[in-house]
């Protein structure tokens, strides 16, 4: 594959290929193939994308100690990145679907840049805030045009592009702590903004993409091309996004509690140091970056309903171990955790844009940020009752979230 440049994108937007509905057995379109170049672009931008929202979390030690923050105003900050990448998704993805703005990739990265730069050049605590705002609304804007733009360049293959997009942005999430561990850390708060160079790059790619994006949506509408619609009634399919958000929700509560305070639990069962925990949570985020490409590869192939239920139910079992087991064996089961659980994700997502077909920016509001939002919710709750019945406590109680995934039983199948 040649390497992804803004101007090898552009070119391959100059002459769209045909684009036909999935076939009814592996959702393979007839005829055509994936513009994959187009679809490792937004990949790589969704990666630059978290690695500057992962950023903002990374730094809150340097924050705290040159701004003498609070706790509450740690929250506070938290609040403003999560609350406009969560509540503002939704609406903004709403909003594209009646009228796609495909040059709206570029300024959702344009707003997380410059709320970088106020995070490594402000002089008080607004700006701090200001600055985990725009990071958030940028989230915001960037991720229903690009998910979008996955499905367009899918050539059919709905479930790996999807797979290979969230993926950038898995692997963007695990990058960021260890790029704050080694570069801002030792450099101290300044070389955050170093990181506006990334954005800039990002930028670039997203412009050229967004300029594919544009030729091709025009040529599509020109084809008036089928959409995969599915024959259900409007209270059948508002009932099926529902259980798809609970079913999202108990991933995210599970894996928010592994994020937030599984190196605390490894410390205090094992003794281990907070390097050798730091070890085991990227074998976790590692384990859910190869599950998020599988899941979206398997759902092509059998089906997203059978995907998610494999991977929402069939995770239980290891889950209700973890608790229990000794190191070696927790090892092995963050492993087998983290991607059995991750594979869930992109099956989730093809499934609702087949529900609600023309409204994938909605559903990407839907389950990249209000999803999002409620997993943060649960991670908030876990802390009382971490610091009221101890750590252990918290994950013998998430052990029985995934159990939650009994409600994929209501989930129809989609008669196309």
């Amino acid at each position: 594959m040649p390497p992804v440049t803004p101007h090898s994108i552009a070119r391959a937007g100059t002459a769209p290929q045909t684009l036909a509905p999935p076939s009814h057995q592996h959702g393979q379109a007839e005829g055509i193939r994936p513009h994959y170049l187009v679809i490792m672009a937004i990949s790589l931008s969704h990666l630059i994308n978290d690695v500057m929202q992962s950023l903002l979390a990374a730094i809150y030690p340097l924050l705290q100690l040159e701004f003498g923050l609070s706790f509450a105003q740690i929250g506070l900050m938290t609040l403003a990145f999560m609350g406009t990448a969560s509540l503002l998704q939704p609406l903004i993805g709403l909003a594209t679907d009646r009228r796609p703005v495909p040059q709206s990739l570029a300024l959702g990265m344009g707003f997380t840049m410059c709320g970088l730069a106020l995070l490594a050049a402000g002089t008080s605590y607004a700006y701090l805030l200001a600055g985990a705002g725009l990071i958030g609304l940028g989230s915001a804007v960037f991720h229903p045009e690009a998910s979008r733009v996955a499905r367009a360049a899918a050539g059919g293959r709905f479930g790996t592009a999807q797979s290979l997009f969230q993926v950038g942005g898995n692997t963007g999430s695990a990058l960021g702590p260890l790029l704050a561990a080694f570069v801002v850390v030792p450099l101290g708060r300044a070389a955050v903004g170093a990181f506006a160079v990334a954005a800039l790059i990002g930028m670039g790619i997203l412009a050229a993409v967004g300029r594919w994006h544009e030729g091709n949506r025009r040529a599509a509408a020109a084809r008036k091309p089928a959409e995969p619609v599915a024959t259900l009634p409007r209270g059948k399919v508002l009932l099926t996004v529902c259980i798809l958000i609970f079913l999202v929700f108990s991933k995210n509560a599970y894996t928010a509690s592994i994020a937030s305070y599984y190196t605390f639990f490894l410390i205090d069962r094992f003794s281990l140091s907070t390097q050798g925990a730091q070890i085991m949570l990227f074998l976790f985020l590692g384990s859910a970056a190869l599950g998020v490409v599988l899941g979206g590869v398997l759902g092509d192939r059998f089906g997203t309903r059978l995907v998610i239920w494999f991977s929402i139910l069939g995770v239980l079992p290891f889950t209700l171990a973890l608790p229990h087991a000794n190191l070696p064996a927790t090892a092995v089961l963050t492993v087998i955790i983290g991607f059995v659980l991750a594979s869930a994700f992109p099956a989730i997502v093809v499934f609702a844009q087949e529900l609600m077909p023309g409204r994938v920016g909605l559903v990407a509001g839907l389950f990249f940020g209000l999803a999002f939002g409620f997993g943060g919710v649960a991670a908030a709750a876990l802390g009382p009752i971490a610091d009221a019945s101890g750590i252990a406590f918290v994950y013998q109680l998430c052990a029985f979230l995934p159990a939650l995934g009994l409600m994929a039983v209501f989930l129809p199948r989609l008669n196309r």
